[in-house]
């Protein structure tokens, strides 16, 4: 009786690892995490979900946006997204290019939202449009 309780408690143990490391490598912060420190561009998003801010990381700088919900002609989508970051250090080397390719990718998941920056990436991107 001992035995086939010992079988099958290391039974379950090994589905519960391997349900771990399954669930590890699908996990999207970690490919966001992954992409942060390979320098690439990843979108970390739930857009169901418009209380839940919008994760994202270009060239090894890791940005927020905040969504705000509003009225379009014909129904309720973002309308607004407020992007930051919290290491304006690591913004060195980026250009005008780099953010106008960033609200491009953005405009692809939020078509109808309005991108503003926080400073001070807001005085690149308005500066000679």
């Amino acid at each position: 009786m001992t035995v086939i309780l010992f079988r099958l408690f290391l039974l379950t143990a090994i589905v519960i690892i391997i349900y771990s490391v399954i669930k590890y490598f699908l996990d999207p912060r970690r490919k966001l995490e992954a992409a942060h420190n390979q320098g690439g561009f990843y979108l970390l998003d739930d857009p169901e979900n418009v209380r839940k801010n919008l994760l994202f990381t270009y060239r090894n700088v890791m940005f927020e946006g905040e969504k705000f919900l509003g009225a379009t002609d014909d129904s309720f989508e973002v309308t607004s997204i407020i992007i930051s970051t919290e290491d304006t250090d690591e913004l060195k080397g980026l250009s005008k290019k780099d953010f106008h390719f960033i609200e491009k990718e953005i405009l692809i998941h939020y078509p109808k939202a309005e991108i503003d920056w926080r400073s001070p990436i807001k005085q690149l991107v308005k500066r000679n449009n």
